[in-house]
């Protein structure tokens, strides 16, 4: 009776962002192992944005116990955190070989790579891939589009993403608006997405910018067609979240506002140009209710000067 290939199984059972700041780990994980069966254990609905040649996605909530084909891997590697309920989760499967980090409570990572509290999340699974003698290279977060057609008001539009998963991590709305509203008045398209649960805060948004709901593509789009807007759009400003790490990865400028998380630890990468960075300097409860003091303290006027840098620099790329 024939054998399949071996397989290697990826857990990461997060969010858009924490998907998009592994790629570069996955990578690493195909060139290690091309002639794996590779599988990668994340939520459903990040499905469409797995490159086919990285991994195969296998739905997984946070922290669920594993599916029966993720079992008895050849390979079992933690994306996911320092442990330990995840190293447990992948060694409950009983794989043949284990990577991660080291957790005091896990035996089977005992001179493991160790954990480093502020390091960058996209250096921090390279490096540790890098410490169990993977080489992976954290530059490497491009990915394409879906295949599909964008949402046409999209295509070369400012596009505007005013929510985040907490309230410390979102811009006023009013403020978003006051962008949209600029740019309006500069002759440029604006779009205002949102993800699920988020399309009254992009109404809102929309309303106080004098847009009608042609402009609105929170709860019109999934998210592959939410990638696809961010692809075709001319530039992006959002908050730290899932859609930034969408814009670095198709390489759409953008401009992000940081609040309570350093930059230095999710923001993109320093040596690319077009993403704009805007951060205060503070630290704080990603998870609060309430807007981070540092946000607040971005004006609306920063962030236009930062979306007039971009302008310069693409008139700069022009000439």
């Amino acid at each position: 009776m024939a054998l399949g290939p071996p397989r290697l199984v990826a857990l990461r059972a997060l969010g858009l962002g924490d998907l998009l700041t592994g790629i570069p780990a996955l990578r690493a994980l195909e060139r290690a192992f091309p002639q794996h069966d590779r599988l990668l254990a994340a939520p459903a609905p990040l499905a469409p944005l797995v490159p086919r040649s990285l991994a195969r996605l296998v739905p997984v909530g946070p922290l669920e116990p594993l599916p029966r084909e993720l079992r008895r891997a050849d390979v079992a590697v933690n994306l996911h955190g320092s442990g330990p309920q995840s190293h447990r989760l992948l060694l409950e499967t009983r794989p043949r070989r284990f990577l991660g980090f080291e957790h005091p409570d896990v035996r089977a990572s005992r001179g493991f790579p160790r954990w480093r509290p502020n390091e960058h999340e996209v250096k921090r699974w390279c490096r540790m891939l890098a410490e169990h003698g993977i080489r992976a290279l954290p530059e490497e977060l491009d990915i394409e589009p879906p295949s599909g057609e964008p949402p046409p008001p999209a295509r070369g539009a400012t596009l505007i993403h005013p929510g985040a998963a907490s309230g410390a991590r979102r811009w006023p709305a009013q403020r978003f608006a006051a962008v949209a509203r600029a740019e309006l008045a500069a002759g440029r398209g604006v779009v205002i997405t949102g993800g699920p649960g988020e399309e009254a805060l992009a109404s809102e948004v929309a309303a106080h910018a004098g847009l009608d709901e042609r402009h609105v593509l929170a709860g019109r789009t999934d998210l592959a067609e939410l990638a696809l807007a961010v692809a075709v759009a001319r530039r992006v400003v959002c908050g730290d979240t899932g859609v930034a790490h969408l814009a670095t990865a198709l390489r759409t400028p953008s401009v992000v506002l940081f609040g309570p998380t350093s930059p230095m630890e999710w923001g993109p990468p320093p040596g690319r140009r077009e993403h704009r960075v805007l951060w205060t300097g503070g630290a704080g409860d990603p998870h609060a209710a309430d807007p981070h003091p540092g946000l607040l303290a971005i004006a609306t006027v920063d962030v236009l000067a930062e979306l007039e840098r971009l302008d310069q620099l693409n008139a700069a790329r022009v000439a």
